[in-house]
């Protein structure tokens, strides 16, 4: 079975893993002319045109260098720092991420690399086992206790999101099950989605979450394709879940509405605006349309 492109999942960098702790290679890589820069503060990067802009090691300012690795023979680092500066525009990833899609970028994989790896370091401060101050090692993907020496390595939460089905595949009555939360606008609706639970497989926490947002139970499982998701630090597992039963009992807290959808509702309120599906960067947008069969109009 071929499933669809998923974005920010593909057309990875060569992350130079090797090179992480080759203090010469990562000086000349430093000192070269090509070499571009991602500067990172507090949580936000600089934009240009609806874009990450990138720097030369020249301009870049003194902070926690990061290497990225090579894209095209070009070798990328990111540069963290703690306090955003006065000078140029400033914003978070969320405000340019689906530019990656309209612009159809190559640089996305790095820019998801950088953020992740930034807010990893801004939120990993003191050592959970002695409270100890950190230093980074390994070209900033590691950072040691500089009193008991443990290392720690960023950190990915794994998170589960899902279409659920009912009825026969492909057929006019079928249809797929989607949910709102309190605080999104009106007719805005998604996959539901969850975190996974130390001890639970990927299959059971979609039965789990569904079950527990919209008392659902779910049989079948079927792995769809993965996303990473630096928001913050997140990595989305796609499922089609099969539904064997239909009624919907809300849990109230995190989900208000779900519903479920047929080919020709789903099409029809879309085209009128009255549903408004996630967007083209998002792997529920892939998980949705997989289903439908076909790109759908309108997007968060």
């Amino acid at each position: 079975m071929t499933y669809p492109h998923i974005e920010m999942a593909q057309g990875a960098h060569d992350r130079s893993g090797l090179q992480r702790a080759d203090d010469a290679w990562l000086a000349e890589a430093w000192a070269a002319p090509a070499t571009r820069v991602l500067v990172i503060a507090d949580g936000r990067l600089p934009v240009a045109d609806g874009q990450a802009r990138w720097v030369s090691p020249a301009e870049a300012p003194d902070g926690v260098r990061v290497l990225l690795g090579d894209l095209d023979g070009v070798v990328h680092f990111a540069m963290l720092l703690d306090e955003v500066p006065a000078e140029g525009e400033w914003t978070g990833l969320r405000a340019i991420v689906q530019s990656f899609v309209d612009q159809d970028s190559t640089e996305a994989p790095l820019v998801v690399h950088a953020m992740g790896i930034a807010e990893w370091h801004r939120a990993t401060i003191h050592c959970p086992r002695c409270g100890g101050r950190l230093e980074p090692h390994a070209a900033g993907h590691e950072l040691q206790c500089v009193d008991c020496q443990r290392l720690q390595f960023p950190r990915t939460d794994p998170a589960v999101i899902m279409v659920v089905t009912d009825g026969s595949p492909g057929a006019d009555d079928e249809r797929c099950l989607l949910g709102r939360q309190a605080s999104w606008p009106e007719g805005r609706y998604s996959t539901l989605a969850g975190f996974v639970e130390p001890g639970e497989s990927l299959e059971d926490a979609v039965r789990r979450e569904v079950l527990e947002e919209v008392g659902v139970h779910v049989g079948d499982v079927a792995y769809f394709g993965n996303q990473p998701w630096p928001f913050p630090s997140s990595l989305m597992l796609g499922f089609v879940a099969r539904a064997v039963s239909t009624d919907l009992d809300l849990d109230g807290a995190e989900i208000e509405d779900a519903r479920w959808f047929t080919r020709a509702q789903m099409q029809a309120e879309a085209e009128a605006g009255t549903l408004v599906l996630p967007g083209g960067v998002s792997i529920s947008r892939s998980l949705v349309e997989f289903w439908y069969g076909a790109t759908l109009p309108g997007r968060w």
